[in-house]
């Protein structure tokens, strides 16, 4: 099935916040590039990329680049397309605009593959297990005020979520108190049978991790993220060594070699992995072999739609991080149901693009 053709998009989505109607910013919006590869045969896989921000325009380009590289080529074959443009574009790499337009690519071509075979994609890479667990994200941000987080908490309960984050690290003159006075009331809202995660977003100093994540075990958290930088993999370990709630981290760890030395710092307790920064489906995979190898889990950040097949693949997957920001791309997604998701039936990944949403906010 050789690669005929690409077609890229840019679009802007509304950032809303679906899950319980509370935006951070409700006139702010979230730039995608979208990708159509198509084989001479017709068949078309579909991949997305984001985090270009103000480039965004030139990660479009980077998609088209790369594209136009493996024309011809066979789209079965993944690693051997990785190749062929690994070594021409690895000058832009492995972190930045080259890893962000390589994700799309990769994930069209397992799409294709999943079509071409007639198998959903967690099968074919593995097929795990029929179910996953998923937790609501996005919808307890740190710039809510602590009352309309607190609304949010019970409008997640009332929905049937059984797993839930929020965001610590306030902004503006914080406090350890301040901090756990908001894990305080959102625990409380939840109550007792819900899991609680916590995301600081690289926010804190180890020692302010240390702190603070010491205050914060009464409120038995699952776990807490990003609690510092996400390379200073010594500072990680001294943290995850001091608290006994675990530490997350990975979200924000371009390619695949960091992990390696993430996982040999023994930096953090439960390995994220973002399949847009890892470098695609392909790179993903790998990354959650090494964190088995170390005895860790992984989960995922974002992109639930595909991120249910890859979690559900692996034997160490442990839960989907549901942030719907791709949802109103495409057609059907996965739905929660009892705090979890039904692995998807259709070939590839199972979602197709809306194409009247990519007219709707289609910027170019």
């Amino acid at each position: 099935m050789k690669i005929a053709s690409a077609r890229t998009r840019i679009v802007e989505l509304p950032a809303d916040e679906p899950l319980a109607g509370m935006p951070e910013n409700p006139k702010a919006t979230r730039p995608f590039v979208t990708l159509e590869l198509a084989t001479e045969d017709g068949t078309v896989g579909i991949g997305v990329s984001f985090f270009g921000g103000a480039l965004t325009g030139a990660l479009r380009q980077a998609v088209d680049a790369i594209a136009g590289l493996i024309k011809g080529e066979d789209a079965l074959r993944p690693e051997v397309i990785h190749g062929k443009f690994r070594d021409p574009s690895m000058h832009g790499g492995p972190g930045g605009i080259f890893t962000l337009a390589l994700s799309a690519i990769d994930m069209a071509l397992w799409d294709i593959k999943g079509k071409a075979l007639g198998q959903p994609l967690w099968k074919l890479l593995g097929g795990a297990r029929t179910s996953v667990p998923t937790y609501a994200s996005g919808a307890m941000m740190r710039g809510l005020t602590l009352d309309q987080t607190v609304e949010a908490a019970g409008r997640l309960a009332a929905k049937g979520w059984r797993e839930v984050k929020m965001q610590l690290a306030l902004p503006g003159e914080t406090s350890p108190q301040k901090e756990v006075e908001r894990a305080r009331r959102v625990r409380e809202a939840l109550g007792p049978g819900i899991k609680l995660m916590a995301d600081a977003n690289q926010r804190w100093r180890p020692e302010q991790a240390i702190d603070i994540g010491r205050r914060l075990q009464d409120f038995d958290f699952t776990w807490l993220e990003d609690v510092t930088v996400a390379d200073d993999f010594a500072g990680l370990a001294r943290i995850s060594d001091a608290l006994a709630t675990p530490v997350a981290g990975g979200e924000y760890v371009w390619g695949m070699a960091p992990f390696r030395h993430m996982l040999e710092a023994r930096s953090v307790d439960i390995v994220m992995i973002d399949l847009v920064r890892v470098g695609g489906i392909t790179q993903w995979m790998k990354v959650a072999g090494m964190a088995q190898a170390f005895n860790l889990p992984v989960v995922s950040h974002l992109i639930p739609e595909v991120h249910v097949h890859l979690i559900g693949a692996v034997p160490n997957g442990l839960t989907v991080e549901y942030m719907p920001w791709l949802a109103p791309l495409f057609r059907e997604v996965p739905v929660q149901q009892n705090g979890e998701l039904a692995m998807p039936t259709k070939p590839g990944l199972g979602i197709e693009f809306d194409e009247a949403v990519l007219k709707r906010y289609g910027v170019a």
